[in-house]
């Protein structure tokens, strides 16, 4: 199996804000854990789980950038390298996660299936906007769309066809455990107005509650607003992204942090190790969204460390949260702030279990590793003829490039 990335950040780890090179590093993790053969077609500054195959030197470095001569440039080196890749003759299917437009106009057309994982709603997809500049380019029947919750294939009806369902995954036993809750509240995510970080500091006013607040803000004007706005509603600002996560993390910057007395803080950008010893100490993570987020790493993440979620009932979220056993979908900011009273009903081991069966990073790749065998079946066979299953266990190993 040959993974196309994404190249706007690096494919590893301990990415901060990338959220689909995330994804992207935990199906290769979790397929090379199954004795799948996956490569990785991507950046070379890169570190990846399974085969490394370097596209170009260095990936563009942030999701938010203008267009530019060079950065197109850099993406076609990229998928030039990753289709010569492609056509060695040891790949059976291909798995990608953006530039749709380059395959349906054939600019991007390898000898073999395509698995395309959609990542964003379909009113942002550009799918709409493309038909209209190309009416009589339509997807071939070797292109496979992956939704990523139930919720976000409701929206690609009339765009899309969509083969499967497959949520996203993390690694719970990476994800470090504490029964006990601690008793602040968290938010992390992209600092912007649809990511509710203000009602969060409400809920947190309204509750007496000490706020940690984690995220980037980026260059877009919206966001550099929003965050002004927010700013005078914060108690304290001291940017902790550059600390390294090592043993003593928790008394070294964490508690200095909760001691000061300040009620609402902000911390800044955290890498992936750093925002597990956030989740893991709180009492529980704040989700007041308004949009129709497809899926939300954050839930999974939070509640992998024992922390409940308390999320508005926006786009897949009642999908991801047991309501009143892992956390509480609510639908306003008087039910966020009376959630927050009951935290004491929940188990924190419940939540990191439920994780555990339905968002780990071998669920997520078991449920791609279907998919890839589902669109290398050859077509039926007449009912007269009986063919034995395969098992699983012994089915076709794939090279997957991402």
């Amino acid at each position: 199996m040959l993974h196309v990335a994404t190249i706007n950040k690096p494919i590893r780890r301990r990415n901060g804000y990338g959220p689909i090179e995330t994804v992207i590093y935990n199906i290769d993790k979790g397929l090379s854990a199954l004795g799948h053969r996956s490569i990785v077609a991507c950046s070379a500054d890169s570190n990846v789980v399974g085969e490394h195959f370097a596209t170009v030197p260095l990936s563009l470095g942030d999701y938010c950038r203008d267009s530019s001569p060079e950065n197109d440039a850099h993406i076609d080196e990229h998928l030039r390298q990753a289709l010569k890749r492609a056509k060695a003759g040891d790949i059976d299917v291909i798995h990608m996660h953006q530039w749709f437009e380059r395959v349906f106009i054939g600019r991007f057309n390898p000898p073999v299936p395509i698995v395309f994982t959609l990542h964003v709603p379909g009113h942002h997809s550009g799918v709409t906007e493309f038909r209209s500049l190309h009416p009589g380019v339509t997807p071939d029947s070797s292109v496979h769309s992956v939704a990523i919750s139930e919720y976000q294939r409701s929206q690609y009806a009339g765009l899309l066809p969509v083969r499967a369902t497959v949520p996203h995954g993390v690694d719970v036993e990476d994800s470090p455990y504490s029964s006990e809750a601690g008793s602040y509240l968290f938010s992390i995510g992209r600092i912007t107005e649809v990511k509710g970080q203000d009602t969060a500091i409400e809920v947190a006013r309204r509750t007496g509650k000490q706020l940690i607040i984690a995220g980037c803000v980026q260059n877009k004007p919206e966001d550099r607003d929003f965050y002004a706005r927010l700013l005078p509603s914060i108690d304290l600002v001291c940017d902790v992204g550059s600390e390294p996560v090592t043993a003593d993390y928790a008394t070294r910057v964490m508690e200095p942090i909760l001691a000061s007395g300040k009620q609402v803080v902000y911390i800044g950008e955290l890498s992936a190790e750093a925002a597990k010893e956030w989740y893991r100490s709180a009492a529980a993570t704040l989700f007041p969204i308004r949009w129709g987020e497809p899926f939300g790493m954050v839930l999974i993440e939070s509640m992998a460390a024992g922390t409940p979620v308390i999320a508005f009932a926006e786009g897949s979220v009642p999908e991801i949260i047991r309501d009143g056993e892992t956390g509480f979908v609510v639908r306003s900011t008087d039910e966020m702030v009376r959630a927050v009273g009951r935290l004491p009903e929940l188990d924190r081991l419940a939540a990191r279990r439920h994780v555990a069966r339905h968002f780990s990073t071998a669920r997520m790749a078991e449920g791609y590793a279907a998919v890839y065998r589902e669109v290398l079946e050859p077509a039926p066979v007449p009912r007269s003829i009986v063919v034995a299953p395969v098992p699983i266990a012994s089915a076709h190993r794939m090279a997957v490039v991402r």
